[in-house]
């Protein structure tokens, strides 16, 4: 996929060795903006790292449990420390997450494929976070895994959009 970033803004946001760091560090990883429904990116992302041996935390102020794991409606009410902040949410809403992120001790930000804010990558990184940005974390797990299929996921499930059945 395309990025929506200018060249310069990828080597700084979308940097392989950053990515790898932070893949091969991270053992807890909150998604803010996880969904209850199966279909939804959010949650085949969090079913994926789960299975992959990552701690998943998520992050849903209108859900109580996520795939089996106990859902919070923000970061700061996370009782354990947090590697990996990944964030399913609006670009406008990514300036408060990188702050509580910040608040929380998180060691990384990242926002999903086609999500950026790069004032808020910038605070990021000035407060000593690794910051991506516009990347899919399960698809670039799987790339350095080995575990991408032909089609660039391996769930079978190529896409979160509903599947539109004709009349």
């Amino acid at each position: 996929m395309n990025s929506r970033l200018k060249p310069e803004d990828r080597e700084r946001f979308q940097n392989t060795k950053a990515i790898q760091e932070i893949l091969a560090t991270a053992k807890t990883i909150a998604i803010v903006g996880m969904s209850t429904e199966l279909t939804k990116a959010s949650n085949m992302v969090g079913s994926y790292l789960m299975d992959e041996g990552f701690r998943v935390i998520p992050v849903n102020p209108r859900a109580t449990e996520i795939l089996g794991q106990k859902c919070y409606p923000d970061l700061k009410s996370i009782p354990v420390p947090v590697d990996v902040v990944d964030v399913f949410r609006p670009s406008g809403e990514i300036p408060a997450i990188v702050e509580e992120a910040i608040q929380t001790g998180a060691k990384a930000v990242w926002t999903q494929l086609k999500i950026a804010n790069l004032e808020a990558s910038k605070r990021a990184q000035e407060a000593g976070l690794i910051s991506v940005a516009d990347k899919c974390i399960k698809m670039e797990h799987g790339r350095f895994g080995g575990q991408l299929h032909w089609a660039g996921m391996n769930t079978q499930i190529v896409t979160a959009q509903r599947r539109r059945y004709a009349r």
